[in-house]
């Protein structure tokens, strides 16, 4: 018998979730608003698109070192003790930029040190999903959650900035740091405590590097981030084209919001499509195909379609990505509870770094060649290497690989070992 999907209804009748879901809508406003007012009075200050530009960047930078140092944090202590701290350290953190007389460099020093709350925050409560949820309507939370991420960054942009005109940067700064501290305070009210996970007392136990070695030692989890990583890379290569490429279309900046909306709108409706209209069977076999689809479909850049085709393609490559919501159960159902905190910090570092890493390449590509020319060589070099990775991809039925050793007195209990795995995972920044 095939089983159903979950539905939305279904996914919200858990109260935990309920509370979880609003205090992630807000740690999401606060994360746009705190990059964008932040961006917006360095650069007022200093006039330096560079100085801007860093503060802006920070958090891949800060994902980038906070992610293998800091993710941890979640299998070491209480995870619900962990989203509300560092919601309130952010909440504490955000206010010196609008109270203080801060120098840029300070300024994008301070965002730095917001932005390194981030990886514990997503890391702990990527880990605690799994308990919060069984069955499919994990699965489908991850989904919702991806969907609401897309939403935001399309809108994000647009309401820092009314913010900033409403209330002044001082203003937009202080409701940013409410957004954190309402977050905190639906976690405290919503979530139950739950104890930090026992560690292994295996021989076998994997240290320091624990989130690295069990990805490396588990022929699953390996395809998983490695299917991840590669699509994710090619793909968020067209993403830092959209200047040049709007330019060689003639437009202007309304040509650029258009390019960059474009793929998020499709995340959003490829995630409600493959949650709501795919059984859970189905959407574990559109993966790998739709990982290939993701980056391939932007191929067809390299002859320089009219600017609505490429608007479609690119509504087609996001629908496409997708594919990392079931991947992202698959990962959290796969992963031991002891270890699920680091090893989604691992996962998630190495997709902050690609996409950071393909987009600066493929930016040094674009002064050389066209932006169609480069984002249509990126499609389909991507498309080659997912489908590169389909030898590695376990087979339905395959036999549970060896892992690290993990004591039955302290495995999962039933109600959470079977259940399927936010932002965290998968969907674009």
């Amino acid at each position: 018998m095939t089983e159903r999907a979950a539905t939305y209804a279904e996914v919200f009748a858990v109260r935990e979730y309920r509370y979880l879901f609003a205090a992630y809508l807000l740690s999401l406003a606060g994360d746009q608003l705190t990059a964008v007012t932040v961006a917006y009075l360095v650069y007022t200050r200093t006039g330096s698109a560079a100085l801007a530009a860093a503060a802006y960047a920070s958090s891949y930078l800060a994902w980038l070192t906070g992610g293998p140092l800091l993710s941890g944090l979640a299998d070491r202590f209480p995870r619900r003790r962990i989203l509300v701290a560092c919601d309130l350290a952010r909440a504490a953190l955000i206010p010196a930029a609008a109270l203080l007389d801060l120098a840029a460099p300070a300024l994008v020093v301070l965002l730095f040190a917001v932005n390194l709350m981030r990886p514990p925050f997503v890391a702990a409560r990527a880990a605690l999903m799994p308990e919060v949820l069984d069955g499919d309507r994990y699965a489908v939370a991850n989904g919702v959650d991806n969907i609401c991420a897309q939403v935001m960054q399309v809108v994000g942009f647009a309401v820092g900035g009314s913010l900033v005109a409403l209330l002044s940067l001082r203003g937009a700064l202080l409701v940013d740091a409410g957004t954190f501290l309402a977050s905190a305070m639906l976690i405290m009210i919503g979530v139950r405590p739950r104890p930090a996970p026992r560690p292994s007392r295996s021989p076998d136990r994997p240290g320091r590097a624990a989130g690295l070695r069990v990805i490396c030692t588990d022929s699953r989890l390996r395809a998983y981030v490695l299917v991840l990583w590669t699509a994710s890379a090619f793909t968020y290569a067209a993403e830092g084209l959209m200047v040049p490429l709007a330019r060689q279309y003639g437009g202007g900046a309304g040509t650029v919001g258009l390019l960059l909306a474009a793929a998020p709108a499709g995340m959003a409706l490829g995630g409600v499509a493959l949650t709501r209209l795919c059984p859970p069977a189905a959407r574990a076999r559109l993966i790998l195909p739709l990982a290939a689809l993701s980056a391939g479909v932007l191929a067809a850049a390299w002859l320089v379609p009219p600017v609505w085709l490429m608007l479609l393609l690119l509504v087609l490559a996001g629908a496409a990505t997708a594919f990392a919501i079931p991947l992202n159960a698959l990962f959290g159902r796969a992963v031991p509870a002891e270890y699920r905190g680091r090893a989604f910090g691992v996962a998630i570092t190495g997709l902050s770094g690609l996409q950071g890493t393909a987009m600066v390449t493929a930016g040094l590509a674009a002064d050389r060649w066209s932006a169609t020319t480069v984002i249509g060589f990126s499609g389909l070099s991507g498309a080659v290497a997912v489908l590169a990775l389909a030898p590695l991809w376990p087979r339905p039925h395959a036999p549970a690989p060896v892992r690290f050793e993990v004591p039955v007195e302290q495995a999962r209990t039933p109600s959470t070992a079977d259940s399927p795995t936010a932002e965290a995972g998968g969907g674009r920044r």
